[in-house]
């Protein structure tokens, strides 16, 4: 098993004012003002794994068959930088110290003290009972974060190879990958899709798909990539993923799950988890990664228009990704949710239901049982008429993206024809 080394940090209190000097507004921001003029790390990846060699530029490439669990370059840069950020103090406290352990149980939740992202995380600035609000630059977002905090651009390359440029032009479109200011654990990072582009948090095609790519070029199944819509604990309104390392497995992993369909012309498994707290879907397989991400992202999409939160958990270096529809904000707003629960002061997004939870005090870590965290992802779940709904809407996506597919192959056969 991998062990992940971690270093002391210096802890700053002036992350927020401490900005170098630079063109634009002259806070080096991630904003229109000044990224469009910046220069910055650019890696650049290709749509499959080949074998290749390159004297221009740094790039990285394996055999996933043959060396599963060997780390490639995005791995390496990634922690890299991320440690150097680390001794840098631009984060708000020092995760290296928050004591973790594993619950005793059948699931082997991680218990995680993190008494630092209670106190200095961002409070959540909009509704939490729409799922779909539109963008508000008055509110926080990430084109006001520093560059400082941005790690590397993450962007399609125009050949079969995968790329990095120590520093290259900022393009329109560019997709950032930064540090979490507040970070859960070790090589904490966000993905920002199109951070110019001011999206709000709502699951689109291409995003999911930037997010599967990233998953797949770091190359480590330590590394997971999680999303929290809107009313399911995102905290931002500004499109964005999460991922950090985690050196066990999560609860979510180690749980069988029973099919539910196959998506024809698509090779897309649609499951759903059993014998575990929250209602779950899971989506894998596909003949390409492209297929698996519009089977998920279709899903999502009809999900957000329904207004049924959810949040999601990205598996396997990109093959398998969960989906769990949530009700507990709900719940929480209407008063229907126990007291007891509610004093562990738990937002239960995606690391949460996945197994890795988050406690705020020394008591309650002290005090965790597999119980008390069954109890609480209990409220979390939708029952099983409102589940029964979310598989509907999943299988009415997916059936769609089948019979586009379908429809494709005949064109092809045609044209072929012709």
């Amino acid at each position: 098993m991998l062990i992940i080394k971690k270093v002391p940090t210096l802890v700053s209190n002036y992350q927020d004012e401490i900005r170098e000097k630079s063109q634009g507004c002259g806070r080096n921001c991630l904003g229109s003002c000044c990224l469009p003029v910046s220069n910055l790390p650019l890696y650049t990846f290709k749509e499959e794994y080949v074998d290749y060699s390159n004297k221009n530029c740094v790039t990285c490439s394996r055999d996933d068959e043959e060396q599963p669990e060997s780390p490639c370059f995005l791995h390496n840069l990634l922690l890299g930088q991320w440690d150097e950020r680390m001794n840098r103090g631009l984060f708000r406290y020092d995760v290296s110290t928050c004591e973790t352990k594993v619950v005793p149980g059948k699931y082997g939740f991680i218990a995680q003290l993190n008494e630092g992202r209670h106190l200095k995380k961002r409070p959540t600035e909009f509704r939490v009972d729409r799922v779909l609000q539109p963008f508000d630059k008055s509110k926080f977002n990430f084109t006001k974060a520093g560059q400082e905090e941005v790690l590397f651009r993450f962007e399609r390359c125009n050949d079969d190879e995968s790329h990095f440029f120590p520093s290259a032009p900022v393009s329109a479109a560019t997709n950032v990958v930064a540090i979490n200011v507040s970070p859960i654990e070790y090589g904490h990072v966000l993905l920002i899709p199109r951070i110019l582009d001011c999206l709000p948090q709502r699951i689109d095609h291409e995003s999911f798909l930037l997010a599967l790519h990233l998953a797949k070029e770091a190359g480590d199944p330590l590394f997971r990539i999680g999303y929290n819509s809107l009313g399911a604990f995102a905290t931002i309104n500004h499109l964005h993923f999460q991922a950090y390392y985690l050196a066990v497995p999560f609860a979510v992993e180690k749980v069988s799950s029973r099919r539910i369909n196959t998506v024809k012309g698509l090779g897309v498994e649609v499951s759903e988890l059993l014998d575990y707290p929250v209602r779950s879907l899971v989506f894998e397989g596909g003949n390409s990664m492209r297929h698996l991400s519009d089977a998920v992202a279709s899903s999502c999409i009809l999900l957000q228009d329904n207004n049924i939160p959810f949040n999601i958990l990205i598996a396997d270096c990109g093959r398998k990704v969960f989906l769990f529809p949530q009700c507990y904000a709900e719940k929480q707003a209407r008063g229907k949710v126990p007291q007891e629960i509610l004093e562990n002061q738990i937002n239960p997004a995606a690391w949460e239901i996945s197994g890795h939870m988050v406690l705020k005090t020394k008591k309650d870590f002290e005090d965790a049982t597999e119980e008390n965290i069954c109890r609480l992802l209990s409220e979390v779940s939708l029952t099983e008429e409102k589940f029964e709904e979310v598989i509907t809407l999943a299988l009415q996506a997916t059936q769609g993206l089948q019979h586009e597919q379908l429809r494709d192959t005949e064109e092809d056969s045609i044209n072929e024809y012709c």
